[in-house]
């Protein structure tokens, strides 16, 4: 239903509904139109509204064209420096001016005469954008009429209505959440620090206004956990905190899940849960039958035989054992008691494997870990198959030893060789409503 029940009220916000093509759609009712034709105030928008637009228009203009001239300018700028030079010289030294270097000064003068017009042009630019300047004068003051005329009550009762608009607006979004991975960007180094091998992340829980990111450097027996306040302070290496871990990791396939940290405890199958708040251990549970200390790694080794990461849907493992023959396992795991919810045997071998990571309770696995790599196999749990894929993506520093998705960012985040990167992704989204 409506927001509001009659268009003579204002505004109608309906909620997202889909198309015959799958897209979200967010229908939003004017009032009636000859609400707004009765209103003065109507008339005055429409006509600033056009003014703005003309003026949109000059600015691009004056904006190419001054590019354009000062690339002619840039262009001319060592043929001045030249004809200077020569002139300095033709008055420092009068008798050095002969027919020859007269003839040469005059020859670099006429190249410099198509800068004539160039320069009056600027003078028009000039006087355009004095003229641009009064007419962003006068709108403002038009503005403030407006405004003082509305009064308080009218624009409160907008401001309420543009909240209420974006509320259905992030209503819509959240169902563009979920999708299938088609593309991967370029890669976005965003620091170099620490070893060839490690982890880094930011907290995957949805929703979440939790800004700190946190390192851990290497694979092996590691206890130091870095705490930065922001992504901004992280790629300045200052305002961090250091967590020392009761008990050693193993290996790089870390997870922060609503400001607890998940890992494998060194030289065991145990899934630890640590608390960044109480710095404390709030539960920790053997994943059974789960190989560890390099007994199923990922192709790279460093003890990453289980891999811990979260998505839209949770919390995940991907590991494998014996009675698996070296396959991939996924187990989604309840995050209070980490209690295995339910498991899907993938058939991939993990060896073959240099790296995976879970996108809207599908998990990718890329087919190396050195240069070259692509996203190569996919298993979508909601209906237990799997399909291989053709995904590139760029490895830059040649070395992954750590890829693990974000759903509150929508970013992969990866530990590359000793630089901590960032990919974008590109998912195709089909929407449905809750009829179907």
């Amino acid at each position: 239903g409506a927001l509001y029940p009659s268009p003579e009220e204002g505004w109608q916000i309906y909620s997202s509904a889909q198309d015959a093509d799958g897209k979200c759609i967010c229908t939003v009712v004017a009032p009636a139109q000859n609400m707004c034709n009765r209103d003065p105030r109507s008339r005055q928008l429409r006509q600033l509204m056009e003014k703005v637009q003309n003026i949109t228009q000059s600015m691009e203009v004056l904006d190419l064209r001054t590019y354009r001239d000062l690339q002619y300018v840039r262009d001319t700028e060592n043929l001045m420096k030249t004809v200077d030079g020569k002139l300095k010289t033709a008055s420092e030294n009068p008798r050095s001016l002969n027919l020859k270097s007269f003839q040469e000064l005059k020859d670099k003068v006429t190249q410099l005469l198509p800068l004539l017009p160039v320069l009056e042009q600027y003078k028009a630019d000039a006087r355009m954008i004095l003229r641009l300047r009064e007419e962003v004068r006068n709108l403002s003051l038009v503005l403030m009429a407006i405004q003082e005329e509305m009064g308080a009550y009218d624009y409160e009762e907008l401001r309420q209505r543009v909240l209420l608009l974006e509320t259905r607006l992030h209503s819509c979004m959240q169902k563009l959440g979920c999708g299938k991975l088609t593309g991967v960007s370029n890669p976005i180094t965003v620091r170099a620090s620490g070893s060839r091998f490690g982890s880094w992340m930011t907290d995957t829980m949805i929703p979440s206004s939790d800004n700190r990111v946190w390192s851990m450097d290497g694979y092996f027996k590691g206890r130091r956990v870095l705490e930065y306040r922001t992504m901004n302070d992280f790629m300045k290496g200052q305002n961090f905190v250091q967590h020392l871990l009761p008990h050693p990791w193993a290996g790089t396939g870390h997870v922060v899940y609503n400001g607890s940290l998940y890992y494998n405890k060194y030289q065991s199958n145990i899934i630890i849960k640590y608390h960044f708040r109480s710095r404390s251990i709030l539960v920790q549970r053997s994943l059974s039958g789960a190989g560890y200390n390099n007994t199923f790694p990922y192709s790279w080794g460093g003890s990453s035989d289980i891999d811990l990461m979260a998505d839209e849907n949770g919390l995940w493992a991907v590991y494998t054992t014996i009675p698996n023959a070296g396959n991939i396992v996924i187990s989604r795991l309840e995050p209070q008691s980490l209690e295995v919810l339910q498991t899907w045997d993938t058939g991939f071998p993990k060896r073959s494997a240099g790296e995976s990571f879970m996108i809207c309770g599908t998990l990718y696995v890329t087919n190396s870990h050195l240069a070259g790599a692509k996203i190569y196999f996919a298993y979508y749990t909601n209906t237990s198959t799997y399909e291989y894929t053709d995904i590139p993506f760029h490895n830059q520093y040649s070395h992954i030893s750590m890829m693990d998705y974000n759903p509150r960012e929508r970013v992969l985040y990866t530990w590359n060789n000793g630089h901590q990167v960032l990919y974008n992704v590109t998912l195709f989204q089909v929407i449905k409503t809750a009829e179907d």
